[in-house]
């Protein structure tokens, strides 16, 4: 039995596939999973993420039919379900219709960075940027040539571009077997979902990219760690909104699992009536994790560190004044004007939302260029919603 790679999902290669070439070459391929043979929870997994792939851009890497291995986009997916649970047997049939762009050797990725960089209440123009996957060759922007930042993560080494021009989308090479390498990563009891109909235990989750990774604690509470030095480096956020500490997340959701940004919701019931939202927005190859905080009714509402921690307040951002134990300074920002919270954090009154970014500068003062705080704050204005697609050459 040999495996097909489709993006983030590993399924059973079947000896048959069809093509066709009405508007465009497409590729269909079908096959089973089956319980026993692997777990029950694996097998739901699959099929979930096949259907969760729709319209995704995927590398697809066979282990008999290499002469088909390339980048495809997921046309259409369905199955069917046979589930005798109580014999020990789940059978799922999926079934997939991928377009063919064509093998990585002629095809190119095309980051297209469309929209605006925030609005913000201190007149900065912010950073443009982008991160292609581990592995990326051929960075393309024109005349411009964008600034190279290297961070380590858990993944290996990222290339972060900087200063990327207003207008340009760049565009990169990558084998197809390195196209994942990198990626931001949601999951559920050590599980990686695909796409964004799959549930989510909301106290047993884990978003990350390998250089900062958030997961819920006991309590509410929500650690972000940083990866330095080889190891995570976590620090522990409470979230409050009015008088009351949100001591427990009723759900957690999906609002976007693509390689090169996820987001995840967070939900509190408040008391005795309404609701607080968190989303939280990972992209690929950043240090900071981005928050946006809602409440139905004007009040006040803060971020703060578990563990006390002064901050010196830049007015944008703030920043530890040394070096903690880790050799790291923890930093938060955001677009708009706040309130430097006593314990560490920000605090914003008379609001219906706040946004702000949370992380570290790893290296402390020793921190080179892109990693400081001021520098993370530009990264953090000028983001910029990334769509990858898949061009020839």
């Amino acid at each position: 039995m040999s495996d097909i790679q489709v993006g983030r999902l590993t399924l059973r290669e079947t000896q048959a596939i069809s093509e066709s070439a009405y508007q465009g070459w497409s590729l269909h391929i079908s096959g089973i999973e089956v319980c026993p043979l692997v777990t029950r929870e694996e097998v739901w997994a699959r099929f979930d993420g096949a259907l969760g792939s729709q319209d995704e851009l995927v590398p697809v890497i066979f282990q008999e039919k290499e002469e088909r291995n390339g980048y495809y986009t997921v046309l259409s997916s369905s199955g069917e379900v046979l589930d005798r649970k109580r014999q020990g047997i789940t059978e799922i049939s999926w079934k997939l219709s991928l377009q063919r762009h064509g093998p990585d050797s002629d095809v190119d990725l095309e980051s297209r960075l469309i929209g605006a960089t925030r609005q913000n209440d201190f007149n900065q123009v912010g950073e443009r940027w982008s991160a292609p996957s581990i592995g990326a060759y051929g960075y393309y922007t024109g005349a411009t040539q964008p600034a190279l930042l290297t961070r380590s993560g858990a993944d290996g080494p990222i290339t972060v571009f900087r200063g990327v021009s207003a207008g340009v989308n760049p565009r990169w090479g990558c084998d197809v077997e390195h196209y994942l390498r990198g990626r931001v990563k949601i999951l559920t009891e050590g599980t990686e979902r695909v796409g964004t109909g799959h549930p989510l235990r909301a106290d047993q989750w884990e978003l990350s990219n390998g250089l900062a990774r958030v997961r819920p604690l006991s309590g509410g509470s929500l650690e972000v760690a940083s990866f330095a030095n080889g190891r995570w480096h976590g620090k522990k956020w409470r979230v409050q909104v009015g008088a009351e500490q949100v001591t427990r997340w009723q759900s957690a959701g999906v609002l976007r699992n693509d390689l090169e940004q996820c987001v995840i919701r967070l939900t509190a019931l408040r008391s005795p009536v309404g609701r607080a939202y968190l989303d939280m927005t990972l992209r690929r190859g950043s240090r900071i994790v981005e928050c946006w905080l809602q409440r139905g009714d004007s009040g006040s509402m803060s971020v703060y560190l578990t563990d006390p921690e002064a901050l010196t307040d830049s007015t944008s951002h703030a920043v530890r004044g040394g070096d903690d134990a880790d050799g790291n300074r923890v930093a938060v920002g955001s677009a708009r004007h706040f309130n430097l919270h006593p314990s560490g954090g920000l605090t914003k009154t008379n609001a219906t939302s706040m946004d702000c970014w949370l992380g570290v500068v790893v290296g402390g003062g020793a921190a080179v260029a892109g990693d400081r705080a001021a520098d993370l704050q530009a990264q953090y204005i000028g983001a910029i919603p990334e769509v990858v697609a898949a061009v020839r050459r």
